[in-house]
């Protein structure tokens, strides 16, 4: 039966009890559970600071969480090595032995690694160099030189209208955007 005062309807539907009282359930019927949601307030009795912080914690399910970057602190770096479960890893856990992380690793353990001189390559950037016949080295302003020529010299139009070419200018065409894309040019 339904447990709203004087209702001896059939109790349909639950309504919870409170904030505090997560699973405790009123029972009521459709007419009474649809009154009760109207006027019901989660956040009564709450300050509205309490509210904020609540509303603040519901983002990340009620689950700590630190700043970006906080890892790289003292205490950061404590909170990783501790791991989950409270099990505490030896102090070179968070060192990167094999350079896995590159520059990153530098931020993890706190070395003072020097930079890399130049930019580093990549495999698919140096296929992409060779396609336009040049080095890892090249600049800018010789890439772009260099991408133009072998367009113009390459091209269909150029060639009398003879396609034997347009692969090697989709190649042509393809490591350049690639270049680009990565930042080379």
């Amino acid at each position: 039966m339904c447990q709203w005062p004087g209702c001896e309807a059939p109790a349909t539907h639950r309504a919870p009890k409170g904030r505090l009282r997560a699973s405790e359930y009123w029972r009521f019927c459709l007419e009474h559970v649809r009154e009760y949601n109207n006027s019901y307030n989660f956040f009564a009795g709450m300050s509205e600071d309490a509210i904020t912080k609540y509303q603040k914690d519901a983002i990340t399910g009620h689950r700590p969480t630190w700043k970006i970057g906080s890892v790289g602190s003292m205490s950061g770096r404590r909170a990783a090595r501790q791991g989950a479960g409270g099990f505490r890893a030896p102090d070179s856990a968070a060192d990167d032995p094999f350079v896995l992380f590159g520059e990153a690793g530098a931020r993890w353990t706190g070395d003072a690694r020097p930079a890399p001189e130049g930019r580093t390559i990549l495999n698919a950037q140096r296929r992409a160099f060779n396609v336009l016949g040049l080095e890892a080295d090249a600049k800018r302003a010789d890439i772009k030189s260099k991408f133009k020529a072998l367009v113009k010299r390459h091209h269909p139009d150029a060639n009398g209208g003879d396609r034997g070419s347009e692969e090697r200018l989709r190649e042509i065409i393809q490591a350049y955007n690639y270049l680009k894309s990565a930042g080379f040019c």
